[in-house]
């Protein structure tokens, strides 16, 4: 295994897997009820809020609602599409 393979192969991983808890984010702001700092809802917590608490900085609440976790749903696709797409800049590299 290539170095730039093994470097698809854990990108691609990392950025579905931060992709899945920031849906699970937004999916956990339907129930407020929800303890964030119990378990299992703190495996979901710990990862990504260093990242959104960064952008709720920058991106005020849009009607009350936090939109953060959205933007970075967007952001992971994007990268992903961009770099490890059939014509992704890694996959054009190797």
């Amino acid at each position: 295994m290539t170095t730039l393979t093994l470097v698809n192969w854990i990108l691609g991983i990392t950025l579905g897997l931060m992709t899945f808890l920031f849906i699970f984010r937004i999916v956990l702001t339907w129930y407020p009820q929800a303890e964030m700092s119990r378990f299992p809802f703190n495996l979901v917590v710990w990862p990504t809020e260093p990242f959104l608490a960064i952008t709720r900085k920058l991106v005020p609440p849009l009607g009350g609602v936090d939109i953060t976790p959205i933007i970075w749903v967007g952001i992971c696709t994007l990268l992903r599409e961009v770099l490890l797409s059939q014509q992704g800049l890694l996959r054009m590299l190797h």
